[in-house]
């Protein structure tokens, strides 16, 4: 028997691999001698650095950058020193969770951070580098990152421009004879798990602005803004990708990293399944399980689970979710793949409950499902 263990992290409770160490104890039990592959993966959002370290023996590195308000911050990123790779999670540098709720502000938060990264990655001699842009705190385009790599934003008296995505509306012009020339050597590949454009009912700023403080007047000008910045963007890159799949990821991140790196944007699940060599494993597997926290129709928009499921699928093979919680529409992926899905909690408990005790739940559960299977096998 062999079952490939693939699940995400369960947001303020468990790592992937917590989560997939604890699955397969549960299966252990049961199947004492059956062949465990722990896959632990993500989709671009927390957790993406751990999962592919976990996965291909790389180093974690920390480099101290601006935070998204501007405070100093300790920011995480992963090397894989045989292919000179750099996995970089703009959320350690740029993220929501470094920003207490009560000063979430969409208007003035920057990416500069995120560029520090990409020039610490670039130092090491980065041949390729992985954004993975999930979480973060910021809707300024990705204007603070480029900044950190030589972009000048000047405004028409000729001085750089405050941080923050509304300061762009006084945006005058680019100047890009500081640009990092190692830049241009680098193949960067976006992660993420959403496919807005930059602007409109459907951009950053209207979709995700006020998750981080802007209100429904500072998403009208954070759009506009944002509008401001693709027009003298496309005239001084003789390009235009405002309008493409991903360009609204992380707050205008994406636009960024595809107009001034020729970044190339992939589901973060599928970046994470290439380098942890999920594909490999699944063949001739006889059982997938997945997981996350919670499992719903907003899962098909590229999450783990939906990922998994689609290669999974490739190789016939079964696939069973364990999650937190199933959220509404979350039948819709057994279109899609996933065979059955089952909830974490065995009775009536709190969330704060149901975090601390995910790893008995998690052993619990992959008996339960080993079990079952047991039971179906023998009347087969």
């Amino acid at each position: 028997m062999k079952i490939v263990i693939a699940p995400d992290s369960f947001k303020d409770s468990l790592s992937a691999q917590g989560v997939a160490d604890a699955i397969a104890l549960g299966l252990a039990q049961v199947w004492p001698d059956a062949q465990l592959l722990k896959c632990p993966m993500a989709d671009g959002g927390e957790g993406t650095v751990e999962s592919i370290l976990a996965a291909c023996d790389g180093e974690l590195r920390r480099t101290r950058v601006r935070g998204p308000l501007g405070a100093t911050v300790d920011a995480a990123w992963g090397w894989l020193p045989q292919s000179h790779t750099a996995i970089i999670e703009m959320a350690e540098a740029s993220g929501l969770q470094l920003v207490p709720t009560n000063l979430r502000d969409a208007c003035t938060s920057s990416t500069f951070g995120t560029g520090e990264l990409i020039r610490a990655a670039l130092d090491a001699g980065a041949q390729r580098v992985i954004l993975a842009i999930g979480g973060s705190a910021t809707n300024d385009g990705g204007a603070g990152a480029m900044q950190a790599l030589g972009v000048k934003l000047l405004d028409a008296q000729g001085q750089t421009l405050a941080p923050g995505g509304l300061a762009l509306a006084q945006l005058a012009r680019l100047d890009l004879s500081d640009v990092d020339p190692r830049l241009a050597e680098v193949r960067f590949d976006i992660a993420a798990d959403v496919n807005n454009p930059l602007c409109g009912p459907h951009g950053a700023s209207a979709i995700f602005g006020p998750q981080k403080g802007a209100s429904p007047e500072q998403v009208q000008q954070l759009d506009l803004a944002l509008g401001h910045f693709a027009e003298l963007c496309a005239q001084a890159l003789d390009k235009d990708v405002r309008d493409e799949p991903g360009s609204g990821a992380a707050g205008g991140l994406g636009f960024a990293a595809k107009a001034f790196l020729g970044a190339q944007f992939q589901a973060g699940v599928e970046v994470v399944a290439e380098l942890v060599g999920l594909a490999e494993a699944v063949n001739g597997a006889d059982l997938v399980i997945t997981g996350e926290g919670r499992f719903d129709a907003q899962t098909l928009r590229g999450k783990t689970p939906f990922g998994v499921a689609r290669i999974a699928r490739l190789h016939g093979v079964p696939v069973i979710v364990i999650a937190g919680t199933l959220g509404e529409g979350y039948q819709a992926l057994y279109e899609h793949g996933i065979d059955a899905a089952f909830a974490l909690a065995s009775g009536p408990m709190t969330l704060e409950q149901a975090c601390a005790e995910a790893p008995r739940l998690l052993r619990e559960r992959a008996s339960d499902i080993a079990r079952v299977w047991r039971v179906a096998a023998r009347k087969a």
